[in-house]
């Protein structure tokens, strides 16, 4: 009996000693994917070395881009495997990518394909941009597509679709097409050309995209319309600025930003923030890489009214700075000039804000080579070239007469070599993304962004 009792005790414990664990491991091998058990075999070796060389190891997923299969728009046909065109680690950094191993390629197929990978890629980087950037949008008005499409390029994003047409008499119709609810819009709208058209246009966009729900609408001007009518100089005089000011925010603007306005006084015209930039950071860059005696050159205000901008960068290059005084009898015609500094022996810059018809800035020029000047340049802002601008401007002694591209320049540049043009694109574009993302736009008072 006793011994009956051992050995039940005994079985007992030997099934708890060795059966259980290996029930128990048996299950936990079970759970394992058979495939994770099956041994590699040499060819899966071998092509494990080739394509990530040595020591290389590869998800198994598919999610890295050594186990990512060649696009087939980079695969010319008949011409080299998916493994030749992925390349090698250890090729001296030959092989690196699709691009790299195409470009050793000859003939048109490889360029096509370069081709079609480099536009891919621009489409990645765009795409990342916009998810960098969620909730924009920047559309463009008729006035200055150009600009719009750079500043939407430096941002990385697409412009949005917009149609613009006029009725039969001749009112103007404006169909946004897409959705802007919830978006932050930007709407770049340059005050030139059929510039009452282009306010009435850009007024109209701003109160489409604000009734169709947008978060904010901020209206990017480059050149503010009828910023020279800020003040009421004579008797029933109109404050058109002023006038403006108010009918952007009562068509639904949010927020402005423009550039070197006329006056900077005109910002206290608006009940909404107004970011007024500055051209002066491009224009030193322009100074210092196109002006070779840039050190011996005096900076030339055109009347007392630009005492301030002239002042600025002449502190900025650490050179001496001039002045104009001029008597006007009526509009756009001077009847006196004063020159108030020293210019001779050396190179004079003219700086204003704009030229209109340009028989300031061409006086001036005679002025200043009269005293002694050895060369004139003129850096404007805005360069609006009406009426006999070009033609003074050929006839005036002018080494150049450099102006940014807040305003489209292509025609008036065919008839004038004397004209050069200032990018400023990535000033407006940088204020946007920095506008958009919450952060202070002081940094651009005083640098040109990359």
């Amino acid at each position: 009996m006793y011994v009956s009792i051992y050995m039940y005790q005994y079985v007992i414990w030997y099934r708890m000693r060795y059966t259980i664990p290996i029930i128990k491991v048996k299950t936990a091998q079970e759970r394992i994917s058979p495939t994770r058990l099956q041994p590699r075999s040499q060819s899966q070796e071998a092509a494990k070395g080739r394509a990530g060389g040595r020591g290389a190891r590869r998800c198994g997923a598919g999610r890295c881009r050594r186990c990512q299969p060649v696009p087939p728009h980079t695969r010319p046909a008949g011409d080299a495997s998916s493994a030749q065109l992925r390349g090698t680690a250890g090729d001296g950094g030959g092989g690196r990518g699709h691009a790299g191993m195409l470009r050793r390629r000859a003939g048109p197929r490889a360029a096509a394909a370069a081709a079609a990978w480099r536009s891919d890629e621009e489409e990645e980087k765009k795409g990342a941009a916009a998810a960098a950037m969620p909730n924009i949008k920047i559309f463009s008005g008729s006035s200055h597509q150009d600009l719009s499409q750079k500043i939407a390029d430096r941002l990385g994003l697409e412009l949005g679709k917009v149609v613009t047409k006029k009725f039969s008499n001749q009112e103007t119709c404006v169909e946004i097409g897409e959705s802007v609810r919830g978006e932050d819009v930007y709407i770049v709208q340059s005050g030139c050309g059929e510039i009452n058209d282009n306010l009435m246009e850009l007024l109209i966009m701003i109160n489409a995209c604000k009734i169709a729900s947008a978060s904010r609408v901020t209206a990017v001007i480059p050149c503010f319309p009828y910023a020279r009518q800020d003040k009421k100089d004579k008797s029933r005089a109109p404050i058109s600025a002023k006038l403006v000011a108010n009918m952007l925010s009562v068509a639904g603007a949010d927020h402005i930003i423009t550039m070197d306005l006329h006056a900077s006084q005109i910002q206290g015209f608006f009940d909404i923030p107004v970011d007024n930039l500055y051209a002066e950071p491009a224009v030193l860059k322009w100074i210092k890489e196109n002006i070779p005696e840039w050190k011996n050159c005096t900076i030339v205000s055109p009347d007392a009214g630009g005492a301030k901008r002239v002042t600025s960068i002449a502190d900025r290059l650490n050179v001496d700075f001039a002045l104009i005084h001029k008597e006007r009898k009526k509009a756009n015609e001077v009847d006196r000039m004063v020159l108030v500094g020293d210019v001779k022996d050396r190179v004079a810059i003219l700086v204003d804000d704009m030229a209109d018809t340009c028989g300031t800035i061409c006086h001036a020029a005679d002025k200043l080579v009269s005293a002694g000047a050895t060369k004139v340049y003129a850096i404007l802002t805005h360069g609006i070239f009406s009426g006999p601008a070009i033609s003074r401007i050929n006839n005036a002694c002018f080494e150049a007469v450099v102006v940014t591209n807040t305003i489209p320049q292509e025609d008036k540049m065919k008839q004038c070599p004397k004209i050069q043009v200032i990018d400023i694109s990535m000033i407006l574009a940088e204020a946007i993304r920095r506008t958009h993302n919450g952060e202070s736009v002081s940094y651009l008072f005083s640098h040109v962004p990359l």
